[in-house]
């Protein structure tokens, strides 16, 4: 009698083993819900959502490029060599200024700040000698595996949206992976886009293996 029982408790054991692993586990580049915190905290919701940036703007190789690539700090400093806090932070400091009688302080955000001094800028945007210009240490979010062959280029140039793979970026605060990336979500969208279209356009996404993996 006691063997019956035990061989269900070792049953159900490895079956609650065996549902832990497989919801413990990812396949290979599934990182989905992957959103680590930045150096800098960037805010797609203000800058793609908001204030309507358009996503080739900052990421210019998404449309020439296999890589969408990492803006330069070059690229920020088109907009925030002048822009250096939030419209409610500068006037504040205006209204401060004016209850004082003197002239308005530059105000820099905090965040902004740690782009300034990458740069080795001081509060005037002048270079500090002292501190030489240093890379931000972005955290890559969407990455596929080795073995897998992407380009962005044949799906920005086919009119494929960025959200259609990232999401509604211009909704995230901080960006996450919102997609798997797996292969089958790869191949199930090139077989409805065949059926489909992309933008009202025909198109031929391919499925055969040695398209991306060769």
């Amino acid at each position: 009698m006691r063997r019956p029982i035990t061989a269900v408790i070792l049953a159900a054991g490895l079956v609650v083993s065996l549902v832990t692993l497989v919801a413990a586990l990812r396949l290979p580049g599934d990182n989905q819900g992957y959103e680590p915190t930045q150096p800098i905290a960037y805010s797609h919701r203000l800058h793609a959502g908001t204030l309507q940036i358009a996503c080739l703007y900052c990421h210019s190789g998404a449309d020439k490029s296999r890589h969408a690539g990492i803006p330069s700090m070059n690229v920020c400093m088109n907009c925030h060599a002048g822009i250096t806090a939030n419209i409610a932070a500068v006037k504040q400091e205006e209204q401060v200024a004016a209850q004082q009688q003197r002239a308005p302080r530059p105000v820099v955000s905090a965040e902004l700040r740690k782009l300034y001094d990458a740069m080795g800028l001081d509060e005037a945007m002048s270079p500090r000698p002292e501190q030489a210009p240093k890379p931000i240490a972005w955290k890559r979010i969407h990455k596929l595996p080795d073995f897998v062959y992407f380009d962005h280029r044949a799906h920005t140039n086919a009119s494929v949206q960025c959200q259609q793979c990232h999401g509604p970026i211009e909704t995230m605060e901080r960006v996450r992976q919102y997609e798997t990336l797996s292969m089958g979500w790869c191949v199930n969208c090139h077989r409805e886009v065949n059926e489909t279209g992309v933008a009202g356009k025909p198109v031929q996404a391919s499925i055969d293996c040695v398209t991306c993996h060769y």
